[in-house]
């Protein structure tokens, strides 16, 4: 997917209120922009990271400028809007370019299921059975080549996991599909130190027959998609 204007430079100085941050454009004036994440943004929220913020082009927003991509030392992007995670995998599924998910004649997105849920993601063909698929973006990385989920304690991520082991108890398919939003990793782990329920969440899930899919991305600053299949550390 690219990006719908061009982004600018900018450093932050402050985030708050989880969908605030406060950063010095290139020419020194300070704004507010929006961030589109509700999670702890463990190591992505410090005084100075150089960021990526994109303009709107709508003078009626309250805040014209949205918060894209941390750009780190390494040269290495992070994506801060969490919606841009879904946006990828439906490209993805409309190009049919994910080997496990293809041969589905149709999908439809936030779709009702379980108690008080919605699936990210259903696939639908007469021929086999129905997919359910949830996205999680990783952001956090603690150690050199591995993304984690997640950076903070998710009692809405371990109630997926049992909603997708539901589905597969009712003769459904299920896949748990982690997108790695950052373009410094090889492989993928749970942070179970943060979650140690998720954890045990993600173990049962597993054993129940979800699936556990990992891609990376392809990030610049023009545009994001979908990279290649990763493996869980130590797997």
């Amino acid at each position: 997917m690219k990006f719908q204007s061009d982004l600018e430079k900018a450093i932050l100085i402050k985030r708050y209120k989880r969908f605030f941050a406060d950063v010095r454009l290139e020419n020194n004036e300070t704004i507010t922009v929006h961030c589109a994440n509700t999670g702890s943004m463990m190591g992505l929220q410090n005084v100075n990271q150089r960021v990526l913020i994109e303009n709107s082009g709508n003078p009626k927003r309250k805040l014209l400028y949205s918060w894209k991509l941390n750009e780190l030392e390494s040269g290495s992007y992070v994506i801060i809007d969490t919606g841009m995670a879904n946006k990828i995998i439906d490209q993805a599924l409309s190009e049919d370019i994910i080997p496990e998910l293809c041969g589905y004649k149709s999908y439809r997105r936030e779709v009702k299921y379980g108690l008080n849920s919605r699936i990210d993601f259903l696939l639908e063909n007469s021929e086999f059975e129905r997919c359910y698929v949830e996205v999680k973006s990783l952001t956090l990385s603690r150690k050199k080549s591995v993304a984690e989920f997640p950076d903070s304690v998710t009692s809405r991520g371990a109630k997926h996991l049992i909603e997708l082991s539901n589905m597969v108890k009712e003769g459904n398919r299920a896949v748990l599909f982690f997108l790695i939003c950052r373009n410094d990793c090889s492989f993928y782990d749970i942070a179970k130190d943060l979650d140690p329920y998720y954890q045990q969440c993600f173990k049962e899930a597993k054993e129940s027959g979800v699936e556990v899919l990992c891609y990376d991305t392809i990030i610049t600053p023009e545009k994001v998609i979908l990279g290649k299949p990763l493996k869980e550390l130590h797997k």
